[in-house]
């Protein structure tokens, strides 16, 4: 009821990210040591015709599902049942973003923006082309489809400083949300200091709300 804005859907969970982000919380879908049987996806898509009618929506999410090279294939097959579909994704596959765009197969996007472009290796745990996120949130922006920014904050980028760079990466976005960690390093992000982000990204963004 709460990953698709607006529509009570069904979220499939892809396995398999090129982050290694230390507050994620689907790590069994991030470390192949962790992982466990997957479902034919024929059960999955046989489950959602059952349910035409009264789910309104499907979230694709991961790990991060466009690292799976037939992520076109599935999501035009969810498409053709009449469910629309929203991509969660962390931004670093620009060029398979866009394609899903143009098959208008995709109806809303969220995207992570992890940090500034100077602590992005100390949050993902591994070396970034950041040029692949600015290309990514532009895709979005121009795109035509509903989309939101968000980060989740830990206490290493809960700063001024940290929410003005990435307000500037973002800057005319639609909508973006401050989310809160369930990770221990998060637990200093206070009430003051979301506000205090809230109000610099007013500055920037349509929409900025706490998550």
């Amino acid at each position: 009821m709460i990953d698709y804005p607006g529509k009570l859907s069904a979220v499939v969970f892809t396995q398999g990210c090129n982050f290694r982000c230390f507050y994620c919380h689907n790590t069994d879908l991030v470390y192949p040591e962790k992982f466990k049987s997957t479902i034919p996806e024929d059960d999955v898509l046989e489950f959602l015709k059952k349910r035409k009618g009264l789910l309104e929506g499907v979230v694709i999410t991961g790990g991060e599902p466009l690292i799976q090279p037939d992520i076109d294939i599935f999501t035009r097959k969810v498409a053709s049942l009449g469910f629309p579909v929203k991509i969660d994704t962390n931004g670093s596959f620009p060029n398979t973003l866009e394609k899903l765009i143009k098959s208008s197969i995709v109806d809303y996007i969220a995207m992570d923006i992890k940090a500034p472009p100077e602590n992005y290796k100390d949050i993902t745990g591994t070396a970034v082309a950041f040029n692949t996120i600015i290309k990514s949130i532009n895709i979005i922006k121009s795109s035509g489809v509903d989309y939101e920014f968000r980060t989740t904050y830990v206490n290493s980028i809960c700063t001024p400083h940290a929410a003005a760079e990435i307000a500037k990466i973002i800057r005319g976005a639609k909508r973006y949300y401050i989310q809160k960690s369930n990770y221990l390093d998060s637990c200093n992000v206070t009430p003051d200091k979301t506000e205090m982000m809230i109000r610099i990204f007013k500055e920037s963004v349509e929409n900025c709300n706490l998550r």
